[in-house]
């Protein structure tokens, strides 16, 4: 029976790391455009595919305007830039506030420029800012754009070459910006951008109809992105389209729109593109509007969009219509999202942060970590204070595993003894065994009660790591300066002291010290339990800490570090219970 409880201990620590490391661990790691053509208004974009079809403009019929009218084109810009070239290629509106900068393009009146000020690329010191939105005619094009889609009566602004006019130079948190243009009919079409203190961008377009004769209009927006993106392709995490529409999680790979447009007519909620850390999506303020991914080429690049077209609109002759969109484009701070969708109403936007299928878990661990390092000034500090909390909470379930492991012990001579009157009789063995187990109120199962709780609390605290931006880049103490990376300090590198880049083949072998912690306090765990009486697995059991420390080199540094405070609380509180239950067990035979 011990061997059936050593057989399940390594299975499950085996299959928590084995099948993390090879199956789901993320490799190492070491421009064309998207726009809306408006038929009658604008020719269709020649040389632009999508899935080897020339894509034309809306197809408007009557009073109908097509729900597939945003289609994938070119750019007239084909001149390619670097993006601090592209930006002088136009003019811009600045876009300043505490946490972003960045510009509006009055040349088609996109949001190609935002610069997330508390965001670095690296943790170098002289790395750059992270850059969300670039220029179309840059290296990495990816912006937001809205507009109108009419019939052949009347011209819209074009996507790509109209100019549009503003007053104002500057948006701010405290400054909106209005841009205008008039259409030859004299119909004045406006878009107001609003910003706040973090990453949210209202955006309210508004058409005027000083022409002779009623509009039938709809409103779009778009967020597009040209180039095939960097993604790690990472089994647990989601990267490409995503949104909430009609109260269901839609997640979509890029991939997924090779063969076709995915459209989700007649919805209500936010959609857009999502990165491990960044997101860009729009919430359109209607209680209905038909949604798209797509995927095109354009000079054999592949081009992103997902967008939108509200329901038609009828104006009148003097009237005016006005609507209103929310552009979410920034970090995706759980607690900030969490805001944003009490405030907005937005439905189930905490789900932009890919928690998974242990969202019942992950969540709540990510907010008491958050809350945590809050009070301790540190997430590292967080995490050894989550260990802690999780041991007391779980500490009579762990106890009692405890004492039966410490009584396991005690029994290892009377075990041996069994084994040999009754070696060649298994059954009688095994009988004999569970007799005895019966009579020392034993359960030689119980000690996998402490491997079952950590196994969901192991995998949702990597989850958390891997991607909640908080953890990205939060100092530890000493040479942990990211928690969601490895430990630096290898062997390969002489623990810090050689500068040298050690090749992602060898990561496995340059493990560093936390790891190192690791396993040595796993070994001691070890020799608080009984001893298995065969020599083979006797050897399978001392390989365990190596095995272990080798597989947890390459995991992020909060999760060792979680992994060893766990172990030492262990050590600790098994040798307090061997020792409660040798004095126990002295006083009873003194007592005998």
């Amino acid at each position: 029976m011990e061997n059936k409880n050593m057989i399940v201990a390594i299975s499950l620590s085996l299959m928590v790391l084995l099948v993390w490391q090879f199956f789901l661990a993320p490799p190492p790691q070491a421009p064309q455009q998207i726009v809306a053509n408006d038929a009658g208004n604008q020719p269709a974009q020649t040389g632009v595919t999508n899935n080897g079809t020339n894509i034309d403009g809306a197809n408007i019929d009557g009073n109908a305007i097509d729900s597939g009218a945003l289609a994938i084109g070119g750019d007239t810009q084909a001149q390619e830039f670097s993006r601090s070239g592209a930006l002088t290629q136009s003019p811009r509106i600045r876009i300043e506030t505490d946490r972003v900068s960045g510009s509006i393009n009055l040349q088609g009146g996109r949001i190609d420029d935002l610069v997330l000020l508390n965001y670095k690329e690296t943790l170098d010191d002289d790395a750059e800012n992270v850059h969300l939105f670039n220029p179309a005619n840059s290296d990495d094009p990816y912006y937001a754009h809205f507009g109108w889609l009419g019939d052949k009566n009347f011209t819209t602004p074009n996507p790509t070459t109209t100019i549009w006019q503003s007053n104002d130079s500057t948006l701010t948190q405290d400054n909106d910006v209005t841009l205008y243009w008039i259409s030859p009919e004299n119909i004045r079409f406006e878009k107001t951008f609003a910003i706040d203190d973090n990453f949210m961008i209202n955006v309210t377009q508004r058409v005027t109809n000083n022409s002779e004769n009623p509009l039938t209009i709809r409103n779009y927006g778009l967020v597009a992105r040209i180039g095939e993106p960097d993604t790690l392709n990472f089994y647990i995490l989601h990267e490409g389209f995503i949104g909430v529409l009609d109260d269901e999680l839609i997640e979509e790979d890029y991939d997924d729109t090779e063969d076709g447009t995915l459209k989700y007519d007649n919805q209500k909620g936010w959609f857009g593109i999502t990165d491990k850390y960044w997101l860009a999506v729009m919430v359109p303020q209607a209680d209905s509007f038909n949604a798209a991914f797509r995927q095109g080429k354009s000079q054999d690049r592949p081009v992103y969009q997902a967008d939108f077209a509200s329901n038609t609109n009828i104006i009148g002759i003097n009237q005016q219509h006005s609507y209103q969109t929310l552009l979410f484009a920034g970090a995706k701070e759980v607690t900030l999202l969490d805001n944003y969708a009490e405030q907005y109403k937005i439905n189930r936007f905490d789900l932009a942060v890919d928690f998974g299928i242990l969202y019942f878990i992950t969540k709540p661990l990510f907010q008491i970590i958050n809350k945590l390092s809050a009070w301790l000034g540190n997430f590292g500090l967080a995490i050894l204070a989550l260990t802690v909390l999780i041991k007391i909470v779980f500490f009579p379930l762990a106890n009692k595993a405890y004492v039966s492991i410490s009584r396991m012990k005690q029994l290892q001579p009377e075990i041996q003894e069994l084994r040999e009157n009754y070696g060649e009789d298994k059954q009688k063995l095994q009988q004999e065994m569970l007799k005895m187990y019966r009579a020392k109120k034993v359960n030689p199962m119980a000690g996998c009660v402490p491997m079952l709780l950590q196994i969901p609390v192991f995998f949702a605290l990597y989850k958390v790591l891997f991607v909640t931006i908080e953890m990205r880049h939060a100092p530890f103490y000493g040479w942990i300066h990211d928690l969601s990376a490895p430990d630096p300090a290898g062997i390969l590198v002489l623990f810090g002291f050689a500068p040298w880049v050690v090749p992602p083949i060898l990561s496995i072998v340059n493990i560093g010290v936390w790891p190192l912690l690791m396993g040595f306090s796993m070994w001691i765990q070890q020799k608080l339990n009984p001893a298995p009486p065969d020599p083979l697995q006797q050897k399978i059991f001392a390989m365990l800490p190596i095995v272990f420390t080798f597989l947890l080199a390459t995991f992020p540094a909060g999760l060792v570090i979680y992994w060893t405070c766990n172990n030492t609380l262990t050590i600790a509180q098994q040798w307090a219970i061997t020792k409660m239950l040798d004095r126990k067990d002295a006083k009873a035979k003194l007592a005998g």
